[in-house]
Formats: structure tokens, sequence, C-alpha cells
């Protein structure tokens, strides 16, 4: 009989408290150190300190954890501005100043697009960034009625977790936006059923409120009015079942915003992708207009083009531009979007993008710049046939800098050099970074 040896498993850390002395950051600020042969990535630490830290993953060559008390806090350590921090999932680096995020979030992205792209150096241009307070046009926000406490829960998730933090105020979210937490709080109470409300989306569109209250059981027009008295500053709509929006105001006009130096309006439905941070969206497409510096001889291609919000700036100064979108809904608001601002020099189609894109109008090797602006899985497959358009640039704009890595590389490739890069802080408080990226091909 053959006796076959198994190793005996090792136990887990998992759950375990650890002293941990923090080295240096990750591109995502975790703090890095090392235990008994692994790396740890810890959240909530900076370089220099010491902390304590409860074990949340624990894999074969790394553990995860999160601090749980500074036992030497470094000299770059502030006090949080908000009382739910630490309760509420968002805004996990309060305790660095904004200006102070910023660096460390660009100095993490660039070890890791140096090691991926193998460039001693990047060409970074300043950090786009604005007012780290107030600055959130939209937002969920999460709606819990207890039945059996007969309690109300309106906030935010906590950290890892599907349960809601309970907040009043979020000194992030737009000022016009702040009353929706005490509306909530007296108004779903008195609904005849207020388990049935399970989420409110609150939109800032040209300065007016506007909040969508998701629920799964019918309100009566009584209960709608009661919404709409409590504040009558906010346009207010109904959501009984997933995309279906019902105004409780009888208000049927669009909901907009501006690109106010490129004058361009843009038109958007209430459940339509918009960047949450208007002014950081409005540098990022005055720079985009900036560095491809559109010409009447210029024919561009603008890929996961949305609803228009590159595709109609750059239309002002180009000779064409070609719009390529994923959704067919999008697709229809940004050609209204073009009409409403009287482009005829743009055009929209709908594809699958990461598909062979096969023989279409618009796959052709006409254009001299391409802009693209994928979701966070990045452009696998569109940057491989993209790039058999042999365009003479590409701006890559980019909200994961691990996929835009890989992407970046197959650019290299193919004979583009990175000309220009700069970082996005889209959402001050958070690990996130963007990024915009120019390539010339050689």
């Amino acid at each position: 009989m053959v006796s076959l040896y198994k190793a005996k498993a090792k136990p887990s850390r998992l759950g375990q408290q650890l002293k941990l002395q923090i080295d240096s950051l990750d591109y995502e600020v975790n703090g890095i150190s090392r235990y008994q042969q692994k790396i740890a990535f810890v959240s909530g630490a900076l370089p220099g300190e010491q902390v304590l830290a409860a074990v949340t993953e624990d894999k074969a060559d790394y553990l995860k954890a999160r601090t749980l008390q500074v036992l030497s806090p470094s000299a770059e350590r502030v006090m949080p501005f908000c009382p739910s921090f630490g309760h509420c999932g968002g805004c996990q680096l309060q305790y660095l100043d904004a200006q102070q995020q910023g660096q460390y979030k660009q100095q993490g992205v660039d070890a890791l697009l140096r090691h991926q792209l193998g460039l001693a150096s990047l060409p970074w241009q300043p950090l786009l960034s604005a007012a780290d307070r107030q600055y959130r046009r939209k937002a969920r926000i999460g709606v819990w009625f207890d039945k059996k406490q007969r309690q109300l829960t309106v906030g935010f998730r906590q950290a890892g977790s599907k349960q809601l933090a309970a907040v009043s105020q979020c000194d992030v979210l737009a000022a016009p936006l702040q009353p929706v937490f005490a509306v909530l709080q007296q108004q779903v109470p008195r609904l005849n059923r207020p388990e049935s409300v399970t989420h409110a989306e609150v939109i800032l569109a040209r300065e007016q409120p506007v909040v969508v209250l998701r629920h799964i059981a019918a309100l009566s027009a009584a209960e709608q009015q009661r919404f709409v008295a409590a504040w009558p500053q906010a346009r207010w709509f109904g959501e009984p079942e997933a995309g279906v929006f019902i105004s409780w105001d009888g208000n049927s006009a669009p909901l907009s915003y501006q690109l106010e130096p490129q004058q361009i309006t843009l038109q958007f439905a209430a459940d339509d992708f918009i960047q949450v941070n208007a002014r950081v969206n409005q540098l990022m497409v005055s720079q985009a207009v900036s560095w491809l510096a559109p010409t009447a001889a210029d024919t561009i291609l603008d890929l996961y083009a949305g609803m228009g919000n590159f595709s109609l700036a750059l239309a002002r100064q180009a000779k064409l531009v070609h719009g390529v979108e994923g959704l067919s809904k999008m697709v229809q608001q940004a050609a209204d979007n073009a009409a409403l601002n009287e482009l005829d020099n743009v055009k929209f189609w709908q594809a699958d993008l990461h598909l062979p894109w096969g023989k279409t109008a618009w796959n052709q090797p006409i254009y001299q710049k391409v802009l693209l602006d994928p979701a966070r899985a990045g452009a696998e497959g569109a940057v491989k046939q993209l790039l058999a358009l042999k365009p003479a640039q590409i701006l890559y704009v980019s909200c994961n800098p691990a996929t835009f890595a890989r992407d970046a590389k197959a650019m290299l490739a193919a004979g583009y050099q990175l000309q220009k890069l700069a970082g996005v802080d889209m959402f001050p408080h958070t690990a996130h970074l963007e990024l915009m990226a120019l390539f010339s091909r050689q």
C-alpha cells in the first residue's frame, strides 16, 4: 500500500493582530511592511509608523491588514475632518491632508508604471485637482428601515460591509445636495411602508438638486408630495423599478451640465454616467483639448464616448469627430447633444469595442488623433485594433492604473512614445487616482 505524503496546512493568521513597521506605500496608498517573509499591505498606515493591525487576508506570499491603532504616528498624520471617518466606508485617506494625498498617490502610481513599462522616468505634468470638499455632484445614499426596531438608517456603506453607516452630513457632497439626509430622515418614516425605500440618488444639475428615490412598493400621490414639499428646491423622481423614472413635481425638463470654456451643454438622464467631480471633469476636458490641439485638418476618433463629454469639445476645433460607445442609449444621447450644440461635424456609432470591429464606417485609417476613456477593465481588445489605424497621437484617459499599464505596454511595443502623463484627482480623500496619457507615434 502506497502512503502519500500530505503537507500540513499552515495555520491562517486571519483575524490576528500584528505589530508592523511601515516602510513605504503602494499605488493604492496602503502601507507596505514585512512579516515573516511575507509582504503585508496595511490600510490606514503611513511610512515610518508602527501600527497594530488586524489581518484581513492571508495568502501564500502576502498579507492584507487594516490599522487598528497607530503606535507611533507619522508627523504627516492629521485629524480627520469628518465625524463619520472610520465608520463610513468613504474618504479613507482623511488622515492625510489633500495635497499630501495627491503626492503619495502619484508616487505609488509612478513606481507601478515604471516597473510595468520598464521606463526609468515618466513625463509627469502637474496634477489635475480642485477643491477637496463639497466636490461631489452625484452620490448614492443608502436607506434602511428596520421594521422590528422601527428605526431608520440613512447614509453610506461601512468599509468592507453591506451595512450602512448612519450619516447626517457629508463634507464632500456639494452644498446644494446636503439637505437630502435630513429630508429622508424626516419623510421616510412617515410612509405607509417605509421599508420599501432602498436608496436615493442625488445629482446636481446646473446648481439644482435632483433626487431619485428607489422604492420597491408604490408610493401614494400624497406621500410623493410630502417629499416635494419638504424640499421644494429639488426636483423629485421616483424609481419604482430599474430604469423607470417618474417625475413627482411635473417638471419634464432634461438634466444638464455645462463645459463653459468650450461653450458646450450636455444633457443627460438621471441614470446616465457623469463624472461626479464637475470641476475636475472640466479640467480633464480642457487638458484633452490642449494636448491634442485639434485643427481644422484633423479627423479624431473618440472611443468609449459616452454622451459626448470629450467628443463635442474636440469637435469645436476639429474637422470631424467620430464617437463610438457601447450603450445605444448613450449613443442617442450623444447625438442629441451634438444637435443641441449645433455641431454637424461629429457622428456617433454603437459598438462593443472589446469585440472585433469589422468593416464599419468609423473603423478606417483616417484619424490623426484618437481619445479613449474606458472603464476600469481598460481597453485591451480595443487597443490592439486601434493600433492598426496608426493615428499620430493617442490620448488615453484611465480610471485604473493597473489596466492602463497593461494597455500602455502594447502601445509602447507598437512604436509609440509616452509624451505626457498627468494624475487626475477625481476623488479626493480616497486612494483613487485617474490618469491622462498622451502617446505619439515615432
